[in-house]
């Protein structure tokens, strides 16, 4: 009888704005826009040349750069579904064009409602327009430049830790094949339906390396592992011991792409194939108050063991590479060497 099998239908990755324009109309970006538009307001007021009131003109230029900056922010957030569809370097300078516009608007509006109570001459606005013009297009410019610097070295940073995921992707290696292909044709004889499921697992794992998202439910990775599991069980038998420790019913959260199968081959290959006996592996989820915890741990082998090949340190630093990037550098991947036993830990932000 054939073994029952789920589909383990991968969800889409979640879909992210190319550019993080939601954060500009958040509390903390609002409260800067203002005090940084202040500060620009006090810097101009105290700035040598001035003549007349300076508070006069502090008012103005608060009232300007205020309303400058908010009305830019609000054409912004009206035109972000279609601002999203735009390359990034083009949402700047589009932002770049709100600016300015919003700067001519306003000092004209300026000149129409107080340019008869402040008694000023036409020329004295228009100069007041030019100078303000100047400051905006200023600013927006080394706001381009920083834009652009900064979204350079976020692709560059995103295009090494896709490296860093094509790499490990990549650790379904020659000598695993090979192993499992030995493995059933050993079974195919006298234990067909094992060799079937053999096939059938090896089948997923490939599948799972070649096309799935770069970030996954922790259920899809914890399937993954079994699959992978079982694949290793028919070649070690009962020298590799698994024990399971999850809670019921298993978190909601997503985790990188082969992050915890990297790390249960590792302790198949250091703990449990040097060792005449085998071994012990033990996977673990915790569920805490503000953060998951992923434990891998396996019996270490006894002194005199044969080495084991070198080589998979790959998988670890990879998986930590791309935990940190997934959490902002809020997670980590940690290993401890304690009682005999090798464990590592994914520690993600809940």
């Amino acid at each position: 009888m054939h073994h029952a099998r789920q589909s383990h239908a991968r969800t889409p990755p979640s879909e992210r704005p190319a550019i993080p324009l939601e954060a500009l109309w958040q509390t903390s970006t609002l409260v800067f826009i203002v005090l940084a538009g202040e500060l620009l307001a006090v810097i101009l007021a105290l700035a040598p040349g001035i003549d007349g009131s300076r508070w006069v003109y502090f008012g103005l230029t608060s009232i300007l750069i205020q309303w400058t900056s908010l009305l830019t922010v609000s054409v912004l957030a009206l035109l972000r579904r279609p601002l999203a569809r735009l390359r990034p370097l083009n949402v700047a300078y589009f932002a770049l064009a709100v600016l300015l516009a919003v700067t001519s608007i306003i000092c004209s509006l300026l000149w129409l409602a107080l340019h008869e109570q402040l008694i000023l001459q036409h020329e004295a606005w228009r100069a007041l327009w030019l100078q303000f013009s100047g400051i905006a297009l200023a600013v927006g410019l080394i706001g381009v430049a920083i834009f652009r610097s900064h979204w350079n070295a976020r692709q560059m940073a995103v295009r090494a830790k896709q490296a860093q995921l094509d790499a490990l992707q990549a650790r379904i290696q020659p000598h695993f094949l090979f192993n499992t292909l030995n493995t059933c044709a050993a079974l195919i004889h006298g234990r067909p339906e094992d060799a079937e499921q053999l096939l059938l697992d090896l089948a997923d794992l490939f599948r799972a390396t070649l096309s799935a998202p770069q970030e996954i439910p922790l259920e899809e990775e914890l399937a993954l592992t079994r699959r992978y599991l079982e694949v290793e069980a028919l070649r070690f038998g009962h020298r590799m011991r698994i024990h399971w420790q999850l809670p019921e019913p298993l978190p909601q959260h997503l985790v990188p792409n082969l992050s915890i199968q990297p790390l249960v081959e590792n302790a198949i290959h250091h703990g449990i194939e040097p060792s005449p006996e085998g071994g012990e592996i033990h996977i673990a989820v915790t569920q805490g108050k503000n953060l998951l915890q992923i434990t891998v741990s396996n019996d270490l082998p006894p002194s005199g063991s044969p080495a084991t090949r070198t080589g998979h340190r790959i998988g670890l630093e990879s998986t930590r590479a791309r935990v940190q990037a997934m959490t902002g550098g809020a997670g980590d991947v940690t290993t401890l060497q304690q009682n005999g036993r090798h464990t590592t830990t994914i520690t993600l932000p809940a």
